[in-house]
């Protein structure tokens, strides 16, 4: 990957994301010729993946911290507090330039329009590369309306600058929807039969991709923008369909994390990182030997010499440790070491101890050791794995008024192992509110640092964010989706701000 990432750096130099719809370069690979054989596409269909990884950071944000997950106790100075308050406003709006998604957009659209025009020896590969842009790009507009509500539709690769045409206005929500589900069908329709995976990886986009994207777009187009049971049926259809793509729940959930297991049956897309090549930005959640050594883990034992390299600029919150405050449940220890400021005269502290907690590592992509004291933070990050699947399935079929505690009680029995007991662990059916919030308490627990908290609350229902969010009410509905930044309507004029924000 890495090589045909720097070819396509090499060829082209695009416009900053500070200029995002205002100011486009031209295409300069069509201008080039790069369109004009198969190596040049498989570059460019390479390069893609760079792009987003570039985002993924942006990704995890926008899905994460303004939930429940973060705000806690940190080693060193915390960052984006004003975004996990959601204290922000259109002057000091977060994300500006639609945070540089349009030039990921920008390159697909790019791609899409020329890649057709490419001779291949073996046009199912065509098709299969053309069903992987069309879900990449349906996934990056409904990661912008999810956030902003109405944007801009842009699908043509701007080829000429003309300042006069720069300008687009904001397409409504139900508008950017439609082309998402239009986009979800074209690349089901290019995949046709052919379930497999590029190049064997789990880190390019496929058609089992395309199926959990579109489940998890139809429950929130059917419970957030009033689809109803049509949509939820579709959702659950498209779900159900994933399990015989040879994806399955791995047997034990510790072992889904490290640079060891990326190659599991659970992902079904990740976003790659490896050394030399590209590192994650977990780093800030663990910290540096200073704050850390004088320390003590849950067990009681000295940190004195633990390998450890980055800062801690995040912290779980309370309500964090204390739903995770559960040693027979692995999700526990898999995604946190806590840290104490003394043994507790040897004992440890098995239960969350606040009078004594100091603060915590996130262990989940916690990287791998380099072997000269530091870490290498090269752990892939999915952005869909089967647990999610299953839960999901467990939205539609609540929605739909079917039972969903048989997905439910599948993570569970994942979670705890040889500790699950049916009598104690399991759910049982109830009502569609108590169902919604088993759903999500489960999700918050298998889900913690994969940037999906904030969405799994949006689409659940706003009543779902005010109950669970201690900076938004329903009084300050308007908190739900972000404004745009007052120099982007400098630039352009036919932007209209997100309502509340004026």
């Amino acid at each position: 990957m890495k090589k045909y990432i720097y070819i396509l750096l090499a060829t082209v130099i695009f416009s900053s994301c500070e200029s995002e719809l205002e100011l486009f370069s031209p295409s300069e690979l069509t201008a080039a010729g790069f369109w004009n054989t198969e190596t040049g596409a498989k570059a460019g269909h390479t390069g893609l993946y760079g792009t987003l990884r570039g985002s993924n950071s942006a990704l995890w944000m926008l899905g994460e911290l303004r939930s429940d997950i973060w705000g806690g106790v940190t080693f060193e100075s915390p960052s984006n507090v004003s975004f996990i308050e959601s204290n922000f406003n259109a002057t000091t709006a977060p994300f500006g330039a639609w945070g540089g998604f349009y030039t990921r957009l920008h390159r697909l659209n790019d791609f899409i329009i020329n890649v057709p025009k490419v001779d291949f020896v073996n046009e199912s590969e065509k098709n299969h590369l053309l069903g992987q842009a069309y879900g990449l790009r349906a996934f990056y507009y409904y990661t912008l309306t999810k956030t902003w509500g109405d944007v801009p539709i842009v699908l043509e690769p701007l080829t000429t600058v003309d300042p006069s045409n720069l300008g687009k206005a904001r397409s409504p929500e139900a508008e950017v929807m439609t082309l998402i589900k239009s986009d979800i069908e074209e690349s089901l329709r290019l995949f046709g039969s052919d379930n497999s995976f590029w190049l064997g990886s789990r880190v390019y986009w496929s058609k089992a991709a395309t199926l959990a994207l579109k489940g998890d777009v139809y429950i929130w187009s059917g419970n957030v923008l009033g689809g109803g049971n049509a949509d939820f049926t579709a959702a659950k259809t498209a779900l159900q369909q994933i399990a015989s793509m040879g994806i399955t729940l791995e047997s034990s959930y510790e072992n889904l994390w490290g640079s060891g297991n990326e190659n599991n049956n659970e992902f079904i897309f990740a976003i790659q990182y490896k050394e030399n090549e590209a590192t994650n930005f977990f780093n800030s959640m663990v910290g540096r030997s200073t704050e850390i050594y004088p320390n003590f883990d849950d067990k009681g034992n000295s940190m004195n010499g633990a390998t450890v390299d980055g800062a801690n600029r995040y912290g779980p919150s309370e309500k964090t440790l204390v739903l995770l405050d559960d040693n027979d449940d692995s999700r526990k220890a898999t995604n946190f070491i806590y840290l104490y400021s003394n043994d507790n005269d040897g004992a440890g502290y098995p239960n969350y101890d606040a009078a004594n907690y100091f603060g915590a590592i996130f262990n989940k992509f916690l990287g791998d050791e380099d072997g000269t004291g530091g870490r290498i933070f090269e752990s892939d990050t999915p952005i869909y794995r089967y647990a999610d699947v299953l839960l999901l399935l467990a939205e539609a079929k609540n929605h739909l008024g079917e039972d969903p505690s048989g997905e439910i009680n599948q993570i569970r029995a994942r979670a705890y192992g040889d500790n699950y007991v049916s009598a104690t662990h399991g759910y049982i059916n109830g009502s569609k509110v108590d169902n919604a919030n088993a759903i999500l308490e489960e999700r918050y627990k298998e889900f913690i640092g994969e940037g999906k908290r904030w969405w799994d609350l949006r689409r659940a229902g706003d009543s779902f964010v005010y109950d669970n969010n201690d900076y938004i009410s329903s009084s300050k509905s308007y908190l739900l989706k972000l404004p745009i930044t007052v120099d982007m309507i400098g630039r352009n004029p036919l932007l209209e701000q997100t309502e509340g924000y004026n």
